[in-house]
């Protein structure tokens, strides 16, 4: 049998190889080239979508950093209150130290107002006793009283009797009226007014009596003249004054107004 002899053409198939890979490599590149397109793509979206997250998060930035500000101006405000609060909290508690203080000394006062209140209560049961008792003790002196003028008068009438009898007065024949003037008619409404008359042969005598007379004395002898001559119609005939002492003017008021006076001295 004989061997059939193959030649083979190393060049020509060192080019068919070579053509072959080329082909081979030009498609590899193709289909790497479009994986690095659609990378390419890909990272294009990612990047823009990058772009817009980071624009966002610079306007988010911006908002933030806004608010930051807005926040500590409201930081700031709140501490400044807060400073304001606390000196005001302050103030209070000094307010309301000084309101305790003035409350105790109220209720002190409190204390020592109702303490007066009870002595001026004691006090005003006392007064009322003893007004009582004065008013008693008035009643008591003014009848004295009474007693001991009206004895006054009959013992300086019994010191001046020769005298008066000389001119024709009996001291025991001394009357008193009394007149009470109830609308005021001739002198002050309800005023008591007494006259000490003596009357003997158709005779009127109007006497006042002091154991010492002043001016006002002797002008109140002459309004009761002329108030008795109102009342009765009659004049009275004669005023004497007895008085065991006068002062110096009554004394010369007796001589300007007419008055008879009996007198045991002259006061200067």
């Amino acid at each position: 049998m004989s061997s059939a002899s193959v030649s083979i053409d190393w060049s020509r198939l060192e080019e068919v190889v070579e053509r072959v890979v080329r082909r081979a490599r030009a498609e590899e590149l193709r289909d790497v080239a479009e994986a690095i397109k659609t990378l390419a793509d890909y990272v294009k979206k990612g990047f823009d979508i990058i772009a817009e997250h980071s624009k966002r998060i610079e306007e988010h930035s911006k908002i933030i950093a806004e608010h930051s500000k807005r926040i500590d101006e409201l930081s700031k405000r709140v501490e400044e209150y807060s400073k304001r609060l606390e000196e005001h909290s302050m103030i209070l508690q000094e307010h309301s130290k000084r309101l305790e203080e003035h409350s105790k000394r109220l209720e002190e006062l409190s204390k020592r107002v109702e303490e007066m209140n009870r002595v001026l209560m004691e006090h005003s049961k006392r007064l009322e006793e003893l007004t009582k008792e004065v008013a008693h003790q008035g009643v008591v002196l003014g009848s004295i009283g009474r007693r001991w003028g009206r004895d006054l008068e009959k013992t300086v009438l019994d010191l001046y009797r020769h005298v008066l009898e000389e001119r024709g007065v009996i001291p025991e024949k001394i009357e008193r009226f009394t007149y009470v003037d109830v609308d005021g008619r001739y002198y002050v409404k309800g005023s008591k007014i007494e006259f000490d008359i003596y009357a003997h042969n158709d005779k009127v005598y109007l006497v006042e009596v002091k154991s010492h007379a002043d001016v006002e004395d002797v002008e109140w002898l002459y309004k009761r003249a002329e108030i008795y001559e109102k009342l009765t119609g009659r004049k009275p005939d004669k005023l004497i004054l007895v008085a065991i002492h006068i002062d110096d003017d009554a004394y010369k008021r007796t001589g300007e107004l007419g008055i008879e006076v009996i007198y045991g001295a002259i006061i200067p």
